[in-house]
C-alpha cells in the first residue's frame, strides 16, 4: 500500500499513463457489439421483465415534470432512513460529479485501484487528488492507517471495481474523522448475499456517504438511475449543485419498483446466483494456474480480478474468438498484465474458458 502525491491536469489526459475515461462499455462500443460481453458488470439478461413493462408504463406520462417525492421514500424506507438524507441521482457516477462541485474540501484521496470516475470528477473540478494505492502482495486490503490525517474527503469502493475485494464495515469505518467527507461506493453491494459489511443506512458513522446504482443489478444502465445517503446537510449541499428535474420520469418509476419486497427478494436470490457462477468462473480459472493465471480473492462481486503475463494479447486473442473482457491497466495501480472478467452463467463460462485456453495457446506460439 503506498500513497502518491496530488494529479493534477484535466481529467481527460491520461493520468500517469491510466485513462481514467476508459470503461468496460469501450470494450463492447462499434466492432465489439457482437462479442459475448464479460467486459461490462452489468447482470445479464436483464431489466427482468415486470420492470421493463413498469417503465414502458411511465411513458404515458412524459408530458408532465419529473416528480420524484414517491421514489425518494420508497428508497428512504428501503433502508430505514429519512427522505432528507437521500437524493436520486441520473447513476452514481452523477453523485461523484456533485460531491466533486459542491464540496468545499482541500485534500481528496481516492483509495485505488477501483472505479476511476470519482478521480476523474474530482480533477474535472479542479482538485488536486492524492491517491492511496493497494498492493496486489496485500490482497488489495485497505489498511486505515496508510490513508493521510490531513485528507478531508475520502473516497473508496465496497465491493470494490475491478478487484472484487470485500473491506469489512468496521475497517472503513476506521476512516471516518470530525471534519472529513467519507464516500463509499457500494454500487456492487446489492450483489453481494446478504450485504454483509454495508454501511448504506447507518447514521453512526460521521462524514458517511455511501452511493448505490440501480444499474448493476437490474441492467439500468441506459436508464440512469442512483442515489445518494447522507447527512440531511450534505444531501442539501448536493442537491444546489443538481440542475432541475435531474431523474426522469422512467428512471423515477424504476427506481420505485427496485425499493419493492418482490423486487428486493429477486435482487437477493441473484447474488446467490451470482454467488455461485463466480465459483464456477473462479474454478476454472484456477486450471490456468499453469500458465501464470492468478486471481484475486476471495472474489464478492459480480466480477473477478485475473492477473496473466501478456495479458494485453490474450484480450485481443479473446476478442478474435468472440469474448470481450476488460483490460486493467487503466486502473491506478494495474498494469498491462489485469484482465477484469464479469460473472455470467455456466454455459457461458464455460465456452468462455474453452476461449481462453485456446487464447493462451495462440499467445505461447
Amino acid at each position: 500500500m503506498r500513497t502518491e502525491g496530488p494529479a493534477d491536469g484535466p481529467a481527460e489526459e491520461h493520468a500517469d499513463g491510466h485513462d481514467l475515461r476508459h470503461h468496460g462499455d469501450a470494450e463492447v462500443r462499434d466492432d465489439g457489439s457482437a462479442l459475448v460481453d464479460l467486459a461490462v458488470n452489468v447482470r445479464a439478461d436483464t431489466p427482468p421483465r415486470w420492470l421493463r413493462e413498469r417503465v414502458a408504463a411511465s411513458l404515458g406520462g412524459l408530458a408532465a415534470y419529473p416528480d420524484g417525492r414517491a421514489a425518494r421514500a420508497a428508497v428512504a424506507a428501503r433502508h430505514g432512513l429519512p427522505v432528507e438524507r437521500v437524493l436520486l441521482t441520473a447513476g452514481a457516477a452523477e453523485a461523484f460529479v456533485l460531491l466533486a462541485r459542491a464540496l468545499k474540501v482541500r485534500r481528496p484521496v481516492v483509495v485505488h485501484p477501483q472505479f476511476t470516475e470519482p478521480e476523474a470528477a474530482l480533477r474535472d473540478a479542479g482538485h488536486s487528488v492524492d491517491r492511496v494505492v493497494l498492493r496486489a502482495e496485500d490482497g488489495f486490503r485497505l489498511d486505515p492507517a496508510a490513508v493521510p490525517e490531513t485528507a478531508d474527503l475520502v473516497v473508496i469502493g465496497n465491493p470494490t471495481n475491478p478487484t472484487s475485494v470485500l473491506h469489512p464495515a468496521e475497517t472503513i469505518r476506521r476512516l471516518a474523522r470530525p471534519g472529513r467527507t467519507l464516500v463509499v461506493d457500494e454500487a456492487f453491494m446489492d450483489a453481494v448475499p446478504g450485504e454483509r459489511e454495508a454501511l448504506a443506512g447507518h447514521t453512526d458513522v460521521p462524514g458517511l456517504v455511501v452511493l448505490r446504482s440501480l444499474t448493476k443489478t437490474w441492467g439500468l444502465a441506459g436508464l440512469r438511475i442512483g442515489y445518494v445517503l447522507a447527512a440531511p446537510e450534505t444531501v442539501a449541499d448536493l442537491e444546489r449543485a443538481q440542475p432541475l428535474w435531474p431523474v426522469s420520469t422512467p428512471a423515477l418509476v424504476a427506481a420505485e419498483a427496485c425499493m419493492g419486497a418482490q423486487a428486493l427478494a429477486e435482487a437477493a436470490h441473484a447474488a446467490h446466483r451470482v454467488a455461485a457462477d463466480r465459483a464456477h468462473l473462479v474454478a476454472g480459472l484456477e486450471e490456468f494456474a499453469v500458465d501464470g493465471v492468478r486471481v484475486v480473492g476471495p472474489a464478492e462481486g459480480p466480477f473477478v480480478l485475473v492477473r496473466l503475463p501478456g495479458a494485453d494479447a490474450v484480450r485481443r486473442q479473446l476478442r478474435s474468438l468472440g469474448f470481450a473482457v476488460r483490460r486493467g491497466d487503466t486502473f491506478p495501480g494495474l498494469d498491462e498484465e489485469w484482465l477484469r472478467l464479469a460473472v455470467r452463467d455456466r454455459v457461458t463460462v464455460n465456452r468462455f474458458l474453452q476461449a481462453l485456453d485456446q487464447a493462451l495457446a495462440l499467445t505461447r506460439g
